[in-house]
């Protein structure tokens, strides 16, 4: 429940700054980055965050491929409000549940290994990277 909150303070007041996209583009394509480019600010905020995460954690901090997944793995949320966000917290949403099929719809014909691992960042995994990820999304 307290990264919960976290998560909502940081909707609320996180901005993302614009010069981080110096630091995104040197990680993703340039295709990738035109998809990280149109997420709304508190993803952009949230990705950014994971993957400092990512990078400090002792079992992904070496694989690209969650560097670059931490960044769009909510790429297919789109225009989601505040409202909706929360509804899927507290009763469930439909809509923010295809988010990760969206995602993989966006990234299949640009990087087919991370689309699908955008695909599965919530399903329960017995993979050791994703179970770690899933971990630092949810901090």
């Amino acid at each position: 429940m307290l990264n919960r909150l976290r998560q909502g303070i940081i909707y609320i007041f996180g901005k993302y700054d614009g010069e981080k996209d110096e630091v995104v583009k040197k990680i993703l394509s340039e295709d990738e980055f035109k998809i990280f480019d149109t997420m709304m600010e508190y993803d952009k905020v949230h990705s950014f965050r994971l993957l400092n995460f990512v990078k400090e954690n002792e079992i992904l901090k070496d694989d690209i491929l969650y560097w670059k997944l931490a960044l769009l793995h909510d790429s297919g949320k789109g225009e989601t409000t505040f409202l909706k966000r929360m509804k899927k917290v507290v009763i469930g949403d439909r809509k923010l549940e295809g988010h990760t099929e969206n995602a993989y719809e966006k990234l299949k014909k640009i990087n087919k290994e991370l689309a699908q691992l955008c695909r599965i960042h919530h399903d329960k995994s017995n993979d050791v990277k994703m179970r770690e990820f899933q971990k630092l999304d949810d901090k």
